[in-house]
């Protein structure tokens, strides 16, 4: 793998000195872009050339405008065949991939490329009609792409560049098997691109097999934070829910925001934080995996125009949201990956813009903290906001129904037979904090992919009458029958366990 270094600001060229196409260079001259990012500057040309590419680079360094607008050029020449797109695409999430379709409606004005979205939760079919006629783009999450691939709608045997993007992510949400699946399906002879943040091992591996001498673009070391985002972590002596919901409101207050992201740990949390900010006279909105994807993509799209100042989110808006010009992110406490903070503070701080960024961190919190700041490298200054702690010890304590009430309920599965058990080791907690966060937006989002669904006549009997069966020592007792001298079948022995 050929490796390059990043280069310094003052050696990067123009858009101009790249010799895209010149109706893609128009476009960019309407965007108002003049100078490409290092990652753009150093994988444009390689991409151009035809050359394999693993980059990595941070969050809001523009790496999907590095694949996109050399892919476009290459396509420029050519035309698409029925059912046989040109180039594929594949992103982790529904928004990334809606966000990646708009890169090329934006900067493919002038250019006659027909382009298919393929994503869970929208009706397929006025993209089987364009898929049908051929696309030359196609944009899918990787459940919906082998569901209709499994359907016959689609031939992958034409696809020219394949792009995988956010890599890492991809892993993170199980995806892996499903991009060994699809590459198998692709024709030997073709030019792979994978981008992501971070390089983890598996992702290595993974272009090692799938890609041809490479060239790896690293422009930035892996987890190092944007410059332009002023970092601030808020110390509380209490972590109840109330106390920080009551803390979030006081420091939201304190700043000017125009609009910002909170991002918590659970898809119950951000519920429940929508609701309290709504209720205290914000302009607030969830967005996470257990939404219908309408509601998703209005809800984003009220916090693009504008109309929403906060929205409320799980780690499914942490990778691929570009809302060039939010100001503030506010982690409900830090994340359960640590490099999870990386990519949520980077929803601020974009395109040379400055933005703030705020950490609540209660007691419970403390040890996911070190790990953030040993990942990062760096000394966060302490946000202290007079009054705040007299506040918080004022506000009156609820008994069982904090946030470790909350991991519980969580998990509802298996609850009558771990009902009581409430010590957990520090693993088994921790395995069920990233079940709760990581594994439950999988699932969520590879509903692109239908399963099963089994019916009441399928199940055994047992299965069908589980719900109705009593645990002998919940309430159940037996005794012998008062008019007889004995149980039937035992004589006049009762066995001790009947007792």
């Amino acid at each position: 793998m050929t490796e390059q270094t990043e280069t310094p600001e003052d050696t990067v060229p123009t858009f101009a000195e790249l010799s895209l196409d010149p109706r893609i260079q128009s476009a960019i001259d309407k965007a108002g872009y003049t100078h490409p990012t290092p990652i753009q500057a150093k994988a444009i040309p390689v991409i151009m050339n035809g050359g394999d590419v693993t980059g990595i680079a941070q969050t809001g360094t523009g790496k999907t405008a590095a694949f996109t607008l050399p892919m476009m050029h290459r396509l420029a020449k050519g035309r698409a065949r029925a059912r046989m797109p040109r180039s594929l695409i594949l992103c982790p999430t529904r928004e990334l991939a809606a966000q990646v379709a708009e890169n090329f409606e934006q900067y493919g004005t002038d250019l006659k490329l027909t382009m298919a979205l393929l994503i869970g939760g929208v009706s397929f079919k006025d993209q089987e009609k364009l898929l049908m006629r051929g696309v030359d783009v196609l944009i899918a999450t990787p459940g919906r792409l082998i569901d209709q691939f499994e359907r016959g709608k689609i031939l992958l045997t034409g696809v020219e560049v394949f792009t995988i993007d956010e890599a890492d992510r991809m892993m993170d949400m199980g995806f892996i098997p499903d991009i060994e699946k699809i590459c198998s399906l692709l024709p030997p002879k073709r030019q792979t691109l994978l981008f992501s943040a971070t390089m983890p091992k598996p992702i290595a591996k993974l272009a090692k097999t799938f890609q041809k001498d490479p060239v790896r673009i690293e422009v930035a070391r892996q987890s190092q934070t944007a410059d332009t985002i002023a970092q601030h972590v808020v110390k509380l002596a209490r972590g109840d829910d109330k106390a920080k919901r009551t803390a979030l409101r006081r420091v939201i207050e304190s700043r000017e925001v125009v609009n910002g992201i909170v991002f918590c740990n659970r898809k119950r949390e951000v519920d429940i934080v929508a609701k309290s900010l709504t209720k205290h006279g914000f302009s607030a909105a969830p967005i996470h995996g257990d939404l219908p994807q309408s509601e998703r993509m209005k809800t984003l799209d009220r916090f693009r125009e504008g109309d929403l100042q906060l929205l409320i989110a799980s780690d499914v808006a942490a990778r691929g949201l570009d809302v060039p010009d939010v100001g503030h992110v506010f982690n409900y406490a830090p994340p359960v990956r640590d490099e999870d903070y990386v990519h949520r503070i980077g929803r601020t701080g974009r395109a040379g813009r400055s933005g703030e960024s705020f950490t609540l961190v209660g007691p419970d919190d403390e040890k996911g903290w070190r790990g953030v700041l040993m990942l990062i490298k760096k000394d966060i200054e302490e946000y202290t906001l007079e009054g705040l702690a007299e506040e918080l010890e004022e506000l009156p304590r609820d008994e069982g129904r904090g946030r470790s009430r909350g991991r519980r309920g969580d998990r509802s599965e298996g609850r009558g037979r771990n009902r009581g058990r409430r010590d957990h080791s520090e693993t088994e907690v921790k395995a069920a904090k990233i079940d709760d966060s990581a594994k439950s937006e999988e699932t969520s989002e590879r509903q692109d992919k239908p399963a099963k669904t089994e019916t009441k006549s399928d199940r055994p009997k047992r299965e069908r009458g589980r719900r109705d069966y009593k645990r002998p020592d919940d309430d159940l007792i037996l005794e012998p029958a008062k008019d007889t001298p004995g149980t039937k079948g035992f004589g006049d022995d009762i066995p001790a366990f009947l007792k």
